[in-house]
């Protein structure tokens, strides 16, 4: 058996959602992107939410949850946005706040956040 598991994205891109290897779950970068690839109409607080919902989501699918995470990075379009940012993001970890970089960046298709994490891997016995 293999020490690292791959989980496919359903999206037609040329990476995995996540990866299960040594402790560690490490999940691919999250937009606020539809299923037809059109990114999420509102502000960079819809954005976030909808960006953390489908992180929580995944997590969970591999037996995890946002208590498990260790480190986020996160990119916006605009510091701008920071503090507006901030108070959408605390309300999803609830355990308590992973360590984080935050970085300017443009983003694909206009997106306002991306956010790639690292969490601990569920024990699988």
């Amino acid at each position: 058996m293999s020490r690292i598991e791959r989980f496919p994205t359903p999206l037609p891109v040329p990476f995995s959602k996540a990866v299960r290897a040594g402790g560690f779950l490490f999940l691919s970068g999250q937009l606020a992107m539809n299923a037809d690839g059109s990114i999420v109409e509102g502000g960079i607080q819809v954005q976030t939410k909808f960006v953390l919902e489908r992180i929580a989501a995944s997590l969970e699918e591999v037996g995890s949850s946002m208590a498990d995470v260790v480190k986020a990075t996160v990119w916006l379009s605009s510091l701008d946005d920071f503090a507006a940012f901030n108070e959408e993001y605390r309300k999803h970890f609830a355990a308590g706040l992973p360590t984080r970089s935050t970085v300017e960046a443009k983003l694909y298709k206009g997106a306002l956040v991306e956010i790639e994490l690292q969490a601990l891997a569920p024990d699988l016995g």
